[in-house]
C-alpha cells in the first residue's frame, strides 16, 4: 500500500503543482497544439501541390505527345512533297506528274495539254 501512495504523491506532485506550472503547462499544450495543426495544414498543403503537378505534367505530357504525333505527320508529308516536287523537274518529270493526276474529265470539256 504504501509502494501505491509513493507512487500516487510523486503523480500528484508532477501534475498537480503550483498554479504557474499549471499555466505553464496549459500555454505548452496549446502550442503544441497550434504546431500540430500547422503541420497537419501544411502536409495536407505539400499533397494537394502534388497531386495537382502529377495532374498538370500527365497533361502536359500527353499534349506534348499530340504535339510530336503532329509534327511526325507533316514531317512525312513534307517529305513526300518535297519528292514529288523533285520528281518534277526531274529528266521527263512533267510527264510522270501528268500521269500521277486525277484524268478524270466530263465529256463536254476541252482538254489542252501544253507539250
Amino acid at each position: 500500500m504504501s509502494h501505491f501512495f509513493h507512487k500516487n504523491s510523486i503523480f500528484h506532485k508532477k501534475y498537480i503543482g503550483s498554479p504557474s506550472k499549471i499555466k505553464q503547462q496549459k500555454q505548452d499544450d496549446s502550442a503544441y497544439l497550434v504546431f500540430l495543426i500547422i503541420k497537419i495544414c501544411f502536409s495536407l498543403l505539400a499533397i494537394i501541390s502534388l497531386i495537382k503537378l502529377g495532374y498538370s505534367s500527365k497533361f502536359r505530357l500527353t499534349r506534348l505527345r499530340e504535339i510530336q504525333d503532329s509534327f511526325l505527320y507533316e514531317k512525312y508529308r513534307f517529305n513526300v512533297l518535297t519528292t514529288r516536287f523533285d520528281d518534277l523537274f526531274s529528266s521527263e518529270g512533267e510527264q510522270r506528274f501528268m500521269k500521277d493526276q486525277d484524268q478524270i474529265i466530263s465529256r463536254d470539256i476541252i482538254r489542252v495539254i501544253w507539250r
